[in-house]
């Protein structure tokens, strides 16, 4: 066994043992650390900022993206938000121990399901050291502990964070191996992470489709998929075009960089003339190149024809591929066929085609006449989300700290045997 293997075999061992204290754990205990470190973070900003000026240099001498290195960068901002998120969790209830509707059976057995921790959860992301502290967070509150695994442009600053959290949970009362972050840069501890399936229950993956394939590809334990956001917009015959055009354009242009962001516009043939020629103005203003069908390029010729690898792209960009369709049959078609199971919207004004666009459309979120750009944790309401699941087991859509958890039956009885 390699040097970094032990490492990793280590860390994921004390991460089991500290599950189980975690797991259960007073509420107050839990909540009292997330205040701490959040205090903690804000006294040490300063370490903090300096440490994450060293990722910057090597990021700037190796030639990493603007967009990148923006991701990557610490500020005073930064710094107040990282703790105003924990004390945020603090603040959300706790799932773990809650009974959901219980039932009496005919022969007195009270049957209900209770809420438990997952037990260890490793996570494995690029860049944005803010991860770093809204996992440990979440994970904390779901009493789950957590191993973390940062890119390697981040290490400093994860390192630095690392340390504050883990001093701040010895002073709770509660073991530093809860928040584990992996301190090599080695690739390798990525493969020996994944191959930990005695001691790691899930592994959550938060980055490109290349790292969430290399980790789906490799992983001996499950792992929570979310490869790419290829998110449609689609335009009802008899829309609010007024409703449609301020949708599609915040959907699109607000932060085009992120998976909740609108990639493909479809539009009913009996609003395509109408609505395109003022939507296509406002999107050009802003910047966005139009890849359109041929419908699409006879009423807006100044868009680039659209290819057959337009249609299933996700852009991350001032581009947005636009199809005129005959029919919602014909768009649910198009999604089915093209998209990635993340985001969907309806703009219509009939009750009925809304209901059966969100039943037959199988997304994570269905919207009906409001921005695909509301899929996130904190504008649904759960307060916080550890990321956007794709896939179905055992979370679909954003995770909260309920989706950090699972239930077991619990049964009470008066002496009942099974005859």
């Amino acid at each position: 066994m390699s040097a970094i293997e032990q490492t990793i075999t280590s860390m994921a061992k004390a991460a089991r043992q500290a599950a189980k204290a975690i797991g259960c754990c007073p509420t107050s205990q839990k909540n009292t650390a997330l205040q701490r470190i959040a205090d903690e973070i804000i006294r040490r900003a300063d370490e903090i900022k300096g440490e994450n000026q060293k990722d910057l240099a090597a990021a700037r001498s190796a030639g990493l993206a603007a967009a990148m290195i923006e991701r990557l960068a610490i500020n005073d901002l930064t710094v107040a938000a990282m703790a105003q998120g924990l004390r945020e969790v603090a603040q959300l209830p706790d799932p773990v121990g809650s009974l959901g509707p219980a039932w009496i059976r005919p022969n007195g057995l009270q049957v209900a399901r209770m809420r438990i921790p997952l037990g260890v959860i490793g996570i494995i992301y690029e860049s944005r050291p803010n991860v770093t502290v809204d996992a440990a967070g979440l994970c904390l509150k779901a009493g789950n502990a957590v191993v973390l695994r940062g890119g390697s442009e981040a290490f400093h600053s994860n390192r630095a964070l690392a340390g504050i959290i883990a001093r701040s949970l010895a002073h709770s009362g509660l073991p530093e191996a809860a928040v584990q972050v992996v301190p090599v840069k080695d690739r390798a501890a990525v493969s020996s992470l994944l191959q930990q399936e005695e001691h790691i229950d899930l592994i959550i993956p938060r980055g490109g489709e290349e790292l969430i394939r290399f980790v789906v590809a490799h992983s001996r334990i499950p792992v929570l998929k979310h490869y790419k956001g290829v998110c449609h917009v689609y335009v009802d015959e008899g829309a609010d075009l007024a409703m449609a055009e301020a949708v599609c354009f915040n959907a699109k242009v607000q932060r085009p960089g992120v998976c909740n962001a609108m990639e493909t516009l479809l539009v009913n043939r009996a609003e395509a003339e109408r609505f395109l020629p003022s939507m296509a103005k406002r999107l050009a203003a802003a910047g966005v190149e139009l890849r359109g069908c041929m419908q699409t390029l006879r009423i807006v010729p100044e868009a680039v024809p659209a290819t057959e690898e337009d249609w299933p792209a996700e852009f991350l960009d001032l581009i947005l591929a636009v199809r005129v369709v005959d029919s919602m049959e014909e768009a649910i078609a198009h999604i089915a066929a093209y998209g990635s199971n993340h985001t969907e919207a309806i703009i219509t004004r009939h009750y009925d085609r809304a209901r059966r666009f969100v039943r037959e459309v199988d997304s994570s979120v269905v919207l009906v006449n409001a921005s695909t750009r509301f899929n996130d944790g904190g504008q649904l309401g759960l307060g916080a989300e550890i990321g956007i699941s794709t896939s179905k087991l055992h979370a679909f859509g954003p995770m909260g700290l309920e989706e950090l958890t699972t239930s077991k039956f619990v049964v009470f009885g008066n002496g009942q045997i099974r005859e």
